[in-house]
């Protein structure tokens, strides 16, 4: 793998506390990268509008706009990774923030370490994300009765409607529909998604509730995204 040239990427924070906020910035600029900084939801908007964001760490707790409605706003228009800090207090909050479009999220306390790990793997997921090639030569394309999903274009189709996937979703998706049948643990799918140890399976159960909502007519009665008890997740091979 390749290492990556920080000095190419720009990260937004979005956080309410000055000393926080000013942490990780001092952290992130230590290690190479831009940044730019705002102190809700609404001043967060405003500079992704006015300025190229590779990644945003946005706060979940704070005035005016809070960080689940910002992600809302954004992931309307932009792909980039989107980064959630929030108390322990806020699992709940948490959880909402990956349905709604957010890549990860990380408990305050933490460390610089932490972060930077977080950063620096949703970087290099989205930078190959962004990198697929579009020519119509080598499509690699998967379908799966109603269930369609081309690689170089980044498009996914149920039933012939296309269907919006943050990156991360579609990684999954592809992942499993690769080897329709086979149960992959939370475990596998985190480590061959994030490319590194899994560190917190927690988010692959609601990455995939999400990729469920979105391409299943009934979630609750899923013909395509199945959970095996025990065991992870698949795809059920179609006629």
């Amino acid at each position: 793998m390749e290492p990556m040239n920080q000095k190419e990427f720009c990260i937004l924070i979005v956080e309410d506390d000055k000393e926080i906020r000013d942490g990780i910035e001092i952290f992130l600029r230590s290690q190479g990268y831009q940044v730019l900084t705002a102190k809700d939801g609404v001043e967060g908007l405003e500079v992704i509008e006015q300025s190229r964001v590779d990644l945003a760490i946005v706060d979940i707790m704070m005035p005016r706009m809070d960080g689940i409605l910002m992600t809302v706003k954004l992931r309307e228009k932009y792909e980039f990774p989107v980064i959630m800090l929030s108390a322990k207090s806020e699992e709940t909050d948490k959880v909402v923030g990956l349905n709604i479009g957010a890549d990860d999220y990380v408990t305050k306390p933490f460390t610089p370490l932490e972060l930077m790990a977080r950063v620096n793997s949703q970087l290099r997921r989205y930078t190959r994300f962004k990198n697929r090639p579009s020519g119509e030569e080598n499509q690699r394309c998967y379908v799966n009765g109603g269930l369609e999903l081309n690689e170089d274009t980044v498009e996914v189709f149920v039933d012939g409607k296309p269907v919006k996937m943050t990156p991360i979703e579609f990684k999954i998706l592809a992942l499993l529909m690769k080897s329709p049948g086979r149960v992959f643990s939370a475990e596998e799918i985190y480590e061959r998604v994030w490319n590194e140890k899994a560190i917190n399976t927690d988010t692959i159960m609601v990455h995939v509730r999400n990729i469920r909502d979105k391409i299943e007519l009934n979630p609750k009665e899923p013909k395509y995204l199945k959970v095996v008890w025990g065991v992870g997740y698949k795809i059920e091979k179609q006629p």
